[in-house]
Order: C-alpha cells, then structure tokens, then sequence
C-alpha cells in the first residue's frame, strides 16, 4: 500500500486533522515527507483553524524514518525533505499536537516533537533509537535540548532507548497520558476546555509568540547538523554497514 496522508477538518474548520497511513508502522519515506508537507501548505487557507494534530492510522504512530532510503544516493534526498517536514511544521500559524500511540521511534518521534503539544497513549513508546545504527537524529538533536534540556536529551540520544509516554510525562514533554481507548476523546475535551472559543487571529499571535525562540533556534542549527550527517557521518564505513546488516538481519561489524 502507497504512502498515504489526509487531511480532514471539522466543527466549522477550527479542527484539522492530518492522518499518517502507510502499514506497517507509518515508516516515513521521502515521497511520505512530500505529501506531509503539501497538507501542511494547505492549512494557510484555514483562517478559522484554532487546532491541527498529526495522528496516525494502525497500531503504531511511526517507526522512523526508511532505513533503505539512508543508503548513500538516496539519503541526499530523503534528509533534506524530512527536515523541511520540521520546519513546516514549526511554521503551522495554529496550536499542533501529535497524537501518539504504539511505537514513536526516529523521525516519528521528531515529528512529535516539532508539535507544541504530545498526547499519549498509555501504551506508547517514544524514543530515537539511530545510535544503534551508527547514526544520529538530527531534528531530535535540535528540538530536544530547547524542550527538555542539554541533560535529558543527550541521555535520549546516546542511550536511544525508548521510553514509555509516562517517564516522557514526568520529564515534561509529553502533555497528557491516556488509555489508549480514550485518547481522542481526551484530545477533543482538552480543545473544547482551552482552544474552542478563543480567538483564531489571537492563537496564531500567541503561537507566533511561543515559537520564536524555539523556530530560530532549530532554523539556525538544523542546516549545520543536516551538512554534519550528510557530509561527514554518511562517509563513515560503519553508517554503511550498519544499513547493511539491518537490511540483512545481522550484527552490524563497527570498523570505526
């Protein structure tokens, strides 16, 4: 099945939702990151939008980005464009929040993280697992230190170790943690409570506000950490070979 992302509005356009869909596991690949970024231009027109989430369909909300599309000649391509995802949507002029079930892994868990607010299932794991293939992410490497601090996220990225929504919670990062039976309706009270009847035009002032510090933080860094990974990281053998060995199903052989 095709990559596949929709966009949905309802109660009269101040909700938007877009829906990541692609089994098994939302793997994000190049074309998946095309498509995202043409929904996102869309919501400009929504001038009474007051919410967007990104959701996604089946069990898990993504396991990452495609490891086949790391492989050099075709990582040039693929990073670029999921690093434009981040920056799109650290340009959405309305609340965002992801909305996470299952595993939130890698570039999933970047996408989580360049919105203002995660909801959780209590079910959920979230973490950037990419030091196990001799790789790092580069969004999460921007994005973590401004929202949880140097400490926390140079522990998320050297471990890679993914953790469950509710140590997430605690450290701050995650807005609510539900059953996973009732994350929607969680989502739909918590816009109800605070972002229904609030000014359209007054929201995308107070996002404006919200984001300035965190927008060219990550416009400032993300281009030096994509040249890191493109022009240094992506010439080391063990890059190479641990795609090779995920692809195969084997120990990786470091050489470095």
């Amino acid at each position: 099945m095709p990559e596949r992302v929709t966009l949905t509005t309802d109660r009269a356009d101040t909700r938007a939702r877009i829906m990541l869909d692609s089994p098994k596991g939302n793997v994000l690949t190049t074309t998946f990151a095309e498509v995202i970024r043409v929904k996102l231009a869309m919501l400009d027109e929504l001038r009474s939008l007051r919410l967007l989430t990104v959701e996604a369909a089946g069990q898990d909300f993504s396991f990452g980005a495609s490891i086949q599309e790391h492989a050099p000649g075709r990582v040039e391509r693929m990073l670029p464009e999921m690093d434009g995802v981040i920056l799109d949507l650290l340009d959405v002029p309305v609340p965002t929040a992801a909305v996470v079930k299952g595993r939130c892994l890698g570039a999933g868990f970047e996408l989580a993280l360049a919105c203002d607010f995660i909801f959780a299932a209590d079910d959920a794991v979230l973490g950037v697992p990419e030091v196990a293939l001799a790789a790092f992410p580069p969004a999460a490497a921007a994005l973590l230190p401004v929202r949880l601090g140097y400490a926390r996220s140079t522990d998320a990225i050297l471990t890679g170790e993914a953790r469950p929504a509710a140590e997430w919670h605690a450290a701050g990062l995650v807005t609510r943690v539900v059953a996973s039976n009732r994350l929607e309706a969680e989502v739909d009270a918590w816009f109800d409570r605070y972002l229904s009847d609030r000014s359209a035009s007054g929201l995308r002032h107070a996002v404006a506000a919200c984001r300035l510090g965190l927008r060219k933080h990550v416009a400032q860094v993300l281009p030096d950490l994509e040249r890191l990974y493109l022009n240094e990281l992506m010439r080391t053998a063990d890059v190479a070979e641990a795609v090779s060995a995920f692809l195969a199903k084997r120990p990786p052989a470091w050489t470095d």
